[in-house]
């Protein structure tokens, strides 16, 4: 701590928010903004694709005290190996404000590593003034029990014989369980999606993997308060030797050029559930990991999100559309290296 103009001045706490694709981040840190009673919050946005969906997103979540300004995006790469180059300096930028935040929430890329994040915070200029205040990996609940990113190798393998597009091998597996290594606290979504008997196993199959003293929360729509999530006090920069990486001593790289993404651009949509089908295809045909959008609907004033991680498609009006803001229908295409983007591309045109 230090002291400016008699006061004594702690550390602004930073909270890390991974999980995998689709697992409901952005949803996440939209209930974090809308029950944050005023605290004056950041956010650093990491996205894997070359368009900054999920910062339009939240820009667009329309809560008091939320403003674009308040919203970073890091566009250059997965945040755990462009740290130094992009995520120091943004740290850096926030702390010179005349008014630094309060609170200051990352959201990483699905394939993101913690760790080497966390380490970050022991950069001698951010380190005397920030501390990681927690490390919350979300879970999709439906997709662990359906047996996709599990570290048994016998599920995965039962799961890859019965459908060819579950053929995920490492590095999936070891950044999911990484994210689970690094955590905090484990907020378990779309749990609504299973019966009772699924969703205990899921439960105990996540427990086995987590720290003594890390917390499951069961959530679905990604429903939980700041209050639970922020004020952890975990010092995370402090305990590095807890969380234990299957990329230790590697300065946090690991494969992401087995992964691709690419945006395709579409006319207005009538019917959005023609769309979703279309989508619902494109997935099962090319083996997409995940695709995410704002699209047009013939007729309607307000812009159209689309999620889609697996066979699960969703999609709601978010905000309507501003006075002179070019009403583009876009997608993010993200997937395992080799994808016929232009076979894909045709598909969610048609």
């Amino acid at each position: 701590m230090d002291e400016i103009s008699g006061r004594v001045r702690s550390k602004i706490p930073a909270t890390v928010i991974t999980g995998f694709l689709g697992a409901g981040k952005t949803s996440l840190i939209r209930h974090v903004l809308e029950t944050a009673n005023g605290r004056r919050l950041a956010l650093i946005i990491n996205e894997f694709g070359d368009v900054g969906m999920d910062r339009d997103i939240l820009a667009a979540c329309g809560i008091e005290g939320c403003t674009e300004d308040d919203i970073v995006e890091l566009a250059n790469g997965c945040i755990c190996c462009t740290v130094a180059d992009d995520f120091l300096p943004v740290m850096e930028a926030l702390l010179a404000r005349p008014e630094p935040p309060e609170h200051i929430v990352i959201e990483t890329s699905g394939l993101a590593l913690p760790k080497p994040l966390i380490q970050a915070f022991n950069w001698p200029d951010i380190r005397t003034r920030v501390t990681v205040d927690g490390v919350i990996t979300v879970i999709d609940a439906e997709a662990v029990a359906a047996g996709l990113f599990a570290s048994d190798p016998e599920a995965v393998a039962a799961q890859r014989a019965a459908d060819p597009m579950l053929d995920h091998d490492s590095p999936l597996e070891e950044v999911f369980e990484d994210q689970l290594y690094c955590a905090d606290m484990v907020v378990l979504n779309k749990t609504d999606l299973l019966d009772e008997a699924s969703l205990a196993r899921v439960r105990s199959d996540i427990a086995a993997k987590l720290k003594p003293g890390v917390k499951l929360a069961p959530t679905s729509h990604a429903r939980i308060d700041a209050a639970i999530l922020l004020g952890l006090d975990a010092a995370a920069e402090d305990d590095l030797d807890t969380r234990p990486s299957h990329h230790d001593g590697l300065d946090g790289e690991h494969d992401h050029d087995d992964f691709e993404s690419f945006t395709v651009t579409i006319e207005a949509v009538a019917d959005p559930l023609a769309l979703y089908s279309r989508i619902e295809a494109a997935i099962a045909a090319h083996g997409i990991l995940r695709i995410k959008g704002v699209v047009e609907v013939a007729n309607k004033d307000m812009r159209h999100v689309i999620q889609a991680v697996g066979a699960r498609v969703q999609g709601y009006y978010d905000r309507a559309w501003r006075d002179g803001e070019p009403r583009l229908s876009r997608l993010v295409v993200i997937g395992e290296i080799g994808l016929d983007a232009a076979a894909i591309a045709q598909s969610l045109k048609a």
